[in-house]
C-alpha cells in the first residue's frame, strides 16, 4: 500500500501550489514514491477522526502502515531519510541540508506568513498602511541574507536537497508581493525549483484537485 497524505478538498489558494501538502507531494515525486491522497473539507479537518492524526486540525498528514505523521517539515524529512535523492550521503552535508530545512520553516517562513496574512486580511484596517512597510522590511532582511549566501550557486549547499525543496516552497509565498523582483538571484533560485519535473508533477496534481472542485 502506498502512503496516504491529506489535502484540501477545495484549496483556499485556488490551486496555486501554496497549500502545505504541496511540499509533501513534491518530495514524494522527487523520490519516485507513489502515494494516495485523501481530500478533506474544512469541516472534516476539525472532526475527531482527523484530529487523531493532526491535533491542530490542519493538513497535510501522512500515513504509511502503522506510522502517522503531521507537520509538513517532519513529513518531508521522513521521506528524505528513507529514500535516495533528497539528502546527501555525506554525513556533514546531510546535516547541513537538514539545517536549511529548519531555516526555511523557522527563520524565513514566519515573517513571510505575517506579511501575506496582513495583505490578505488586514487591508481594511486603519493600521494597515503604517504596518505594511515594517512587515515588508522584515522579509527584505531575510531575502538579502539568503541572496548573499546563495551568491551564484544553483542551490544552497551543493546539489538540490530537501532544504532547497522546503526553501522554494516558502519563498513562493512571495510570488504576488513583488518583493522577489529586488532579489534576482533568489527569484532565479525559485524559478529553478519550479522548473524541476517533480515540482511540475506535484503542482499539476494539486491544481487538478482545485479544478475538479470548481467544476463540481
Amino acid at each position: 500500500m502506498p502512503p496516504i497524505i491529506t489535502a484540501f478538498e477545495n484549496s483556499p489558494d485556488r490551486g496555486r501550489g501554496q497549500a502545505r501538502d504541496m511540499r509533501v507531494r513534491w518530495a514524494l515525486e522527487e523520490v519516485g514514491q507513489p502515494y494516495d491522497v485523501r481530500l478533506l473539507s474544512f469541516e472534516a479537518m476539525k472532526q475527531p477522526v482527523h484530529r487523531a492524526l493532526h491535533p491542530f486540525g490542519q493538513i497535510p498528514t501522512y500515513e504509511d502502515g502503522d506510522l502517522a505523521l503531521f507537520e509538513s517539515g517532519a513529513i518531508v524529512l521522513h521521506i528524505a531519510e528513507r529514500h535516495d535523492g533528497l539528502l546527501p550521503k555525506d554525513a556533514n552535508a546531510r546535516s547541513r541540508a537538514i539545517a536549511w530545512m529548519f531555516a526555511a520553516l523557522s527563520t524565513v517562513e514566519p515573517p513571510i506568513i505575517e506579511l501575506t496574512m496582513a495583505m490578505l486580511f488586514e487591508r481594511d484596517k486603519s493600521w494597515y498602511a503604517e504596518r505594511l512597510p515594517m512587515l515588508q522590511d522584515r522579509v527584505r532582511v531575510r531575502l538579502g541574507e539568503l541572496s548573499r549566501r546563495l551568491d551564484n550557486a544553483d542551490w544552497f549547499d551543493g546539489a538540490f536537497s530537501a532544504g532547497d525543496l522546503m526553501m522554494v516552497t516558502v519563498l513562493r509565498r512571495l510570488s504576488t508581493s513583488g518583493l522577489l523582483d529586488g532579489y534576482p538571484a533568489i527569484a532565479a533560485y525559485v524559478a529553478r525549483g519550479e522548473a524541476r519535473p517533480a515540482f511540475r508533477r506535484a503542482f499539476d496534481a494539486q491544481l487538478a484537485v482545485f479544478t475538479a472542485a470548481s467544476l463540481s
